[in-house]
């Protein structure tokens, strides 16, 4: 099986070097940049974006090598492991008994941390970067998907 090799074009290339990290980094403020809960899913989205842009500038090849789908599990796994984990699990059991499902107020970081102001608010920015983190896994694993489906029609097409 012979790979294609990718054009690239130099304004392109030059562009999306330029711009992946700025996005990178506007995804990770979009998920825990605000004072409140919110933002995972968006942050994740902006993620996935600058690696389809990576792989749309520079070619799949170059993004498998940058990201091997078998990471893609790894961050799937993770992502959910944070959200159920520290948001689900260790909310449950430091609401005694009352089984608060995502109550970031019922672990008490408040005397470990801070004051009651910061109660909840490393909790929540954890649950956000688990959503987060899942979201961008399963976005570049569905564009890894549709790519190798690309694929398959193009060799069908020979």
């Amino acid at each position: 099986m012979s790979q294609k090799k990718h054009d690239e074009d130099v304004i392109i290339t030059t562009i999306s070097r330029l711009m992946i990290p700025f996005i990178l980094l506007y995804g990770l403020y979009v998920m825990v940049g605000t004072e409140g809960a919110g933002g995972g899913f968006q942050g994740g989205t902006v993620l996935a974006a600058a690696f389809i842009l990576l792989v749309t500038a520079f070619g799949i090849n170059k993004g498998r090598e940058k990201m091997p789908e078998s990471w893609n599990a790894l961050f799937k796994s993770l992502g959910l492991y944070l959200y159920a984990g520290v948001g689900g699990l260790l909310c449950i059991i430091f609401s005694l008994g009352k089984a608060q499902f995502l109550n970031y107020c019922a672990i008490p970081l408040a005397s470990i941390i801070g004051g009651p102001a910061t109660r909840g608010f490393w909790v929540s920015h954890v649950v956000e970067v688990g959503i987060g983190v899942t979201v961008m896994g399963a976005f570049v694993s569905i564009f890894y998907d549709l790519a190798r489906k690309d694929e398959v029609l193009e060799e069908e097409e020979r």
